[in-house]
Formats: structure tokens, sequence, C-alpha cells
């Protein structure tokens, strides 16, 4: 196991923010293979778990703020809808991560698929009542899916830094 990063803000909330932003941005791309398109994955869950995991800041919630507000802009969604999906779900994680910290890689999985899954439920009701219409399940089931496939790249961002912080050992 290699040893602990710095906790310099750059390293562990931008980088992993830019990464995020890139990563939806190359994913849009309308390339078919078989007529299938690319999965639409929500990246900065991954991101948003894994600071809320590592440990309290108050940069992160606005990184996480940031990120959903992309979403929006980028997916042409209503404003605010995945800026407070991310916030409930960074929220959720943050209320739980004494629980969290330090378990099994399937234990942290599985509360990363609950996480996005309450996430996701939160944004199909918003949209139920701003749309006044049902989003189509096979296409949030199929999202969701490939949210939850994201987890090894926040069990990465975690194992990377959750040790460099000495307040919080």
């Amino acid at each position: 196991m290699s040893a602990a990063r710095p906790l310099d803000p750059w390293r562990w909330l931008g980088v992993p923010l830019l990464q995020a932003i890139g990563l939806t941005v190359l994913f849009a791309i309308p390339l078919r293979i078989w007529g299938l398109r690319l999965p639409e994955p929500v990246f900065p869950m991954a991101v948003t778990f894994a600071w809320a995991v590592i440990r309290p800041s108050v940069l992160a919630p606005i990184g996480v703020l940031f990120m959903g507000l992309f979403l929006d802009l980028f997916w042409g969604g209503s404003m605010g809808l995945w800026a407070l999906c991310l916030l409930i779900a960074y929220g959720i994680v943050l209320m739980g991560r004494n629980m969290i910290a330090g378990q099994s890689r399937s234990f942290m999985w599985a509360w990363y698929a609950l996480v996005t899954g309450t996430a996701m439920m939160a944004g199909f009701l918003f949209i139920m009542l701003d749309d006044k219409t049902m989003p189509s399940l096979i296409s949030v089931g199929w999202q969701f899916l490939a949210t939850i496939l994201l987890y090894p790249f926040s069990h990465r961002l975690i194992e990377m830094f959750e040790d460099a912080d000495v307040r919080f050992r």
C-alpha cells in the first residue's frame, strides 16, 4: 500500500472535479457502437461520495454544487436538479461517514449504490413534480447501473487521501 498523499485542496478537490466534468463531456460524444449510444453515468456521484468519506470540508459542498449545476447546464435539465441530488447524496454520506469509513470494499460499494439510488430517486421525483411527467424508468435504471459501476474510481480516490489528514485518524 502506498503512503497517503498530502491533503492539498487542488489535489483532492480540484483534479477529481475536473476529471468528472471532462468524463461527462467525453461520454456525451454522439458515438454509436452497434447502434447503441454510450451510457451517461453521473461521474460527479463517484467524486461526491469520495469527498464525503475522505473528510468534512467547507470546499467540498461548493464543488458538489458546481458539478451539479454543470450537469444541469450540460444536459439541459432543470437548473438546480442535479446540484440538489448530489448535495443530498453528499449529506447522506457525511452523516454516515463514521459508519462507512474503514469498511470493506463491498460494504462501501453497497453504501455507494444506496446513496446513488437515493439521489436518483430524489431526482426522479423532482422531475415528476417539475415537469408533471414521468421520466423513462428504463433510462433511469441504465443510468443508475452505469453510475454504480463507477465505484472503483471513488474507492481509488478514497484510498489515496483517507489517511492524509492526521486530524481525522
